[in-house]
């Protein structure tokens, strides 16, 4: 899988993406992520209705390496989830920025994804190949 880092998204340092739509956020992981984890086998969404708060864990992701908690990149209200990838976990290999995303998020405070720990797609490239 080639690690693209689309520019219209943010990063987080935990590797989660965000892409703002009006007051929406569209939620995943990163390719860099996918790519670190290898196989996914088992992945855990809230369900819609359900608060996230930045920084705190949403759910979990299982590979045949590990288990990660995904953390929120934004706090808010989940009003749709990918149910799609809880059967079919390849769409995250094969393409997490369009058909592989989490959740659409409707997002308490926008200005959260300004703060230092938010990266743009350079910042968010730099720090992964420094890791």
């Amino acid at each position: 899988m080639t690690l693209e880092f689309p520019d219209d998204l943010k990063y987080s340092d935990s590797h989660e993406y965000v892409r703002m739509d009006g007051e929406i956020a569209t939620v995943g992981i990163s390719a860099y992520a996918i790519d670190q984890l290898g196989d996914i086998v088992f992945i855990e969404l809230p369900e819609v209705g359900d608060s996230i708060e930045k920084e705190e864990p949403f759910g979990t992701i299982e590979s045949v390496k590990a288990v990660e908690d995904l953390k929120a990149p934004v706090t808010g209200t989940v009003i749709e989830r990918n149910e799609d990838i809880l059967d079919e976990h390849e769409k995250l290999s094969e393409d997490p920025y369009i058909e592989g995303w989490l959740l659409k998020v409707r997002v308490k405070d926008p200005d959260e994804l300004n703060g230092d720990d938010i990266y743009s797609a350079d910042d968010y490239r730099k720090l992964v190949e420094g890791e």
